[in-house]
């Protein structure tokens, strides 16, 4: 069963920066990624990185948000930076086999979430 665990998350003030983690990185799914739900709002896809480390990002995080992972450390992160208060949300880990129809990465699996609230 595969369980990932999301940290980082917190209250940070507009063009503050967050640093969100992953655990575990799986190593042996096609991408893994990060999407945000907020009450009330469609959840939205913000990016994917696949195996071999191309990337995909929503064009409201383009130029400021940055994946990455780290193999040794077997973690996948997000780099949030110049906060907005609309990124605020729940930002939710996902891992998955393939490409969903929006372009991102299938939630195949996913975790709990770790809240990001941004104050203007």
């Amino acid at each position: 069963q595969v369980q990932l665990v999301e940290s980082g998350g917190g209250s940070v003030q507009a063009g503050g920066s967050l640093r969100l983690s992953c655990d575990p990185y799986l190593h042996h799914f096609w991408c893994m990624g990060w999407f945000r739900q907020t009450p009330g709002k469609e959840s939205e896809d913000v990016v994917f990185i696949t195996h071999d480390g191309i990337t995909n990002y929503a064009d409201s995080v383009k130029g400021r948000f940055t994946v990455s992972k780290d193999t040794t450390k077997n973690t996948l992160y997000l780099q949030m930076d110049s906060l907005k208060p609309e990124d605020t949300g729940m930002y939710i880990c996902v891992a998955g086999v393939g490409r969903s129809n929006a372009g991102f990465c299938r939630r195949s699996h996913q975790g709990q979430g770790t809240q990001v609230t941004v104050s203007s």
